[in-house]
């Protein structure tokens, strides 16, 4: 179910590499935290799912307003997630959780629950090198937003924090 997703996301997303390449990677990312932290098997399937549709919104944020802002993404993306979720037979309790981690995931304040968290660190590993920033703007998100063992070990490694 989990391929199944990823395909559709990219097709939604066809023609548009650099967001296909955004998600398979955090997807990557929350997938290998997510088993570094040994979590259960259905948590772990929830964070593969979110990591792949956390970004649903941009495409619908670019088009109304010309802008890929955090803030619109958390408006817009629930319901197309939720939408996408149902047609492919997702349970409405897996939907609903991973439909409020989408309307959060710009949010870093008071984070709650361990997909969450895998998603933002997952996210903030690929931003840091998509958007190139430099080793202080790291260290800082290192410090105020990784809680994992296994996501801070992560940034250690790529970015020798």
């Amino acid at each position: 179910m989990i391929n199944k997703l990823a395909y559709k996301m990219m097709t939604y997303y066809s023609g548009d590499a650099k967001r296909i390449q955004h998600f398979t990677k955090v997807h990557s990312f929350a997938k290998l935290i997510g088993e570094m932290e040994q979590l259960d098997q259905e948590t772990l399937t929830l964070i593969e799912v979110t990591a792949l549709v956390h970004d649903i919104g941009i495409k619908e944020a670019e088009a109304q307003f010309g802008s890929s802002n955090g803030k619109l993404q958390e408006q817009l993306g629930p319901d197309l997630a939720k939408k996408l979720l149902k047609e492919l037979g997702y349970n409405e309790e897996k939907i609903e959780r991973v439909c409020y981690v989408v309307g959060h995931h710009h949010t870093y304040t008071d984070i709650q629950g361990i997909d969450y968290q895998i998603l933002v660190e997952a996210d903030f590993l690929v931003n840091f090198y998509e958007d190139q920033l430099g080793k202080e703007a790291i260290k800082k998100a290192y410090n105020n937003i990784f809680k994992t063992l296994s996501g801070k070990k992560l940034c250690e490694i790529m970015y020798g924090i």
